[in-house]
C-alpha cells in the first residue's frame, strides 16, 4: 500500500504541493503565472486544479494553524492589524465589496507566531473571535473597531507612535516650503522617543525599563504640554489639526509602554508581518472564493511563521505534507510546528 497522500485520489507529490504553495505564498506569483511555467515545461496543469489542490492542502493543514493559534493566545503580548482583500463570490455580496484579512503577532520568543484570518467583515466582533481567552497586552492602530476587545477584563491595549508620526508627516508636506512649523516639532519630539529605544534596542528588559521611566517618561511629559498648548490654537479639520486629536485620543494608550522594559513603542511587527501579503495582492489581485481567502489566510500563516522561525518555506511544507497525512495523534502533530523543527 502507498503510504497516506496530502490529497487522496490525486496525482499531486507532496514536493509538488510544497513547489505550489511556496510559488504563491512564499513568491507571489498567481496560479495563472505559474499554469503557464507548467505548460512551458511539458506539464500543464488548469489553474482551477492549482486552486483546488491549495484549498485541499489549506484542509490538511489546519491542525496547524489551530495549534499554532494556542500558542498565540499563550502570549502575553499580541500584535494585531488587518487589510483590504477583494472576493469576487461572496454569498449575497457584490464582488467589489471589500473584505478583510486579520493579521496577528506575538508568542513566546522562541516560539514567533504570524497568524492570518480572513473574515468579509471589519466590525468589533471579528477581533473579538479570534482573540477569545486572551488576557495580557494588545498592540492596535487607532481603528475603533478593537476598543470592545479592549474592554475585555485582563486586556490592556496599547497604539502605536509610527501612525501618530505618520500623521504629522502628512501635515509636514502640507507646510510651505522651506518654513519650519507645529508639525515639525511633534516629529522631533517623538524622535527623541525613537532615539531612546534605539539607544536600548540591545539592553536588558530592566535597563529599558529605567530609560523609560526616566528619559522616555520626561519627553512624554513634555510631549503632552506642547499638545496641550498647539491644540486649541489649531484648526480642527486642518492635517496638523487632525493628527493633533488623533494623538489625544490615543494618549492614555500612547503611553502604556514605558510601564514596562519589554513592551514595544509601535506595531511595525504586525506591519511588517502584513506587507508580503500586500506584496502577492499586488500580483493576483483578489480571491475567487470564501474558501480560496480561507485557504490563503491558513498557507500565509504557515509560511510566515516558517520565516519567523528561520525555516525556509519550501523545505518545511515538504516535510510537514509528507509527514502530516500519516499523523495520528496531537503530539504527531504538535512535532512538524516551526519551532520544533529548526
Amino acid at each position: 500500500d502507498l503510504p497516506p497522500q496530502p490529497l487522496p485520489k490525486s496525482n499531486a507529490s507532496a514536493d509538488f504541493l510544497a513547489t505550489l504553495l511556496a510559488v504563491k505564498f512564499a513568491d507571489g506569483l498567481p496560479l495563472a503565472r505559474f499554469e503557464h511555467v507548467l505548460a512551458r515545461h511539458g506539464a500543464p496543469v488548469p489553474r482551477q486544479t492549482l486552486a483546488r489542490w491549495v484549498i485541499g492542502c489549506s484542509h490538511l493543514l489546519q491542525p496547524l494553524h489551530n495549534l499554532m493559534r494556542d500558542v498565540l493566545l499563550d502570549a502575553t503580548l499580541i500584535h494585531m492589524d488587518e487589510t483590504v482583500v477583494q472576493v469576487l463570490k461572496e454569498k449575497d455580496r457584490s464582488p467589489t465589496s471589500t473584505s478583510y484579512m486579520w493579521v496577528q503577532t506575538g508568542g513566546a520568543p522562541d516560539k514567533p507566531v504570524v497568524l492570518y484570518d480572513y473574515d468579509p467583515g471589519r466590525s468589533a466582533q471579528v477581533p473579538i473571535r479570534l482573540l477569545e481567552g486572551f488576557k495580557g497586552y494588545l498592540m492596535t492602530d487607532g481603528y475603533s473597531g478593537y476598543n470592545a476587545l479592549a474592554r475585555t477584563p485582563g486586556v490592556e491595549q496599547l497604539a502605536c507612535w509610527a501612525h501618530v508620526r505618520r500623521r504629522f508627516v502628512d501635515a509636514l508636506r502640507v507646510q510651505p516650503k522651506g518654513k519650519r512649523g507645529k508639525a515639525d516639532e511633534a516629529v522631533a519630539l517623538i524622535g527623541k522617543l525613537y532615539g531612546l529605544e534605539r539607544e536600548h534596542k540591545d539592553s536588558s528588559v530592566q535597563a529599558r525599563y529605567q530609560a523609560r521611566q526616566t528619559t522616555g517618561a520626561a519627553v512624554l511629559a513634555q510631549l503632552r504640554a506642547w499638545l496641550d498648548k498647539t491644540q486649541p490654537l489649531v484648526t480642527p479639520k486642518s492635517a496638523l489639526g487632525t493628527a493633533l486629536a488623533y494623538m489625544d485620543n490615543l494618549w492614555p494608550r500612547l503611553t502604556v509602554y514605558i510601564q514596562r522594559g519589554d513592551l514595544p513603542i509601535d506595531n511595525n511587527r504586525c506591519e511588517n508581518a502584513i506587507r508580503p501579503f500586500v506584496v502577492g495582492r499586488k500580483a493576483w489581485l483578489f480571491s475567487d472564493t470564501p474558501a480560496g481567502a480561507h485557504a490563503s489566510a491558513v498557507i500565509y500563516s504557515l509560511v510566515q511563521t516558517a520565516k519567523a522561525n528561520g525555516l525556509e518555506p519550501y523545505a518545511w511544507l515538504r516535510r510537514v505534507l509528507c509527514d502530516l497525512p500519516a499523523a495520528n495523534s496531537v503530539d504527531a502533530v504538535e512535532a512538524l510546528l516551526p519551532w520544533n523543527m529548526r
